[in-house]
């Protein structure tokens, strides 16, 4: 009972820091507005009105009718804005949710197994490493194709190593604490004292370095897209709108303005989180 007492306190301590920076609420908020978008994005604006051809109205501006313009089909960009983050989140949420979790398992295997398996592990991940991940996410989605289950594929391979070297560094830290060599002493095998001892301490810089991830797979899913390789027209990604908008961008600049601005306001909201977050779980920050 003491012991759990403890952690609650030191969870509100977290949340109370975390709750003190500002900045990061601002990104709390633009996350909360995302996920609303994405849960009643329907009910806002009918996906059918971001997929239907409308000529006559090609390229207006942004009016009553229209609240951010049309595209060069006619098609309602506030509509296509709105779906198009379920898409991209789609994609990005579980691709940096597997790779954050195959990074933690090898990263946890390498720090306990330094003799054999961290040396041999980690010239496997030097080698992906060394392949720049747009690079190498594209190399995954032209041998596999561009399917949605593909691209997520494509992006948790390349995000795995770095998430597991984050993994690493953090949990070797964390093997030769006295804990963990007293909890060997006890009996406990290594599965135990992975699951038990070096996971758990190990959570929260690993969620800090999630949050980052988000940000950084959520530019790359539009990257893909807007080079053709990633979410095929005329589904409404937001790569899929700037690529849409490259030629009319001269002429009608509201038609990369606004997915512009929603992929800067979604990257940017995953990477004040994640700022709160470590300044929050940083235990030389604590009073």
């Amino acid at each position: 009972m003491k012991k759990e007492k403890k952690r609650m306190s030191n969870f509100q301590d977290v949340l109370y820091r975390f709750s003190k920076n500002k900045v990061s609420l601002i990104g709390v908020a633009i996350l909360v507005v995302l996920l609303l978008v994405i849960i009643f994005a329907e009910q806002i604006s009918p996906y059918q009105y971001g997929i239907k051809n409308n000529v006559s109205e090609r390229l207006q501006g942004p009016s009553a009718k229209h609240w951010f313009g049309t595209d060069g089909y006619g098609r309602d960009i506030f509509t296509r804005v709105i779906h198009g983050a379920k898409f991209t989140m789609i994609i990005a949420l579980p691709a940096t949710l597997f790779a954050q979790a195959f990074g933690a398992i090898l990263g946890a295997l390498a720090a306990f197994y330094t003799k054999y398996v961290d040396g041999i592990l980690m010239r496997i991940l030097d080698v992906f490493q060394a392949i720049p991940g747009t690079l190498l996410a594209l190399a995954v989605v032209a041998a596999l194709g561009t399917s949605l289950p593909n691209l997520v594929i494509a992006m948790m391979i390349s995000r795995i190593p770095g998430a597991a070297r984050s993994a690493r560094a953090i949990m070797l830290l964390l093997v030769g604490k006295d804990d963990i060599e007293a909890a060997r002493a006890y009996g406990s095998n290594d599965w135990q004292l992975i699951t038990r001892h070096v996971m758990p301490n190990a959570l929260g810089p690993i969620i800090v370095d999630l949050t980052i991830n988000l940000s950084a797979i959520t530019l790359q899913v539009s990257s893909l897209s807007y080079i053709g390789l990633g979410v095929q027209p005329p589904t409404p990604e937001w790569g899929v709108l700037l690529s849409e908008a490259r030629e009319y961008m001269q002429i009608a600049p509201h038609t990369i303005l606004f997915p512009g601005i929603a992929i800067m306001l979604t990257a940017l909201a995953f990477n004040l989180i994640g700022d709160g977050l470590r300044d929050a779980l940083d235990p030389r920050l604590r009073d």
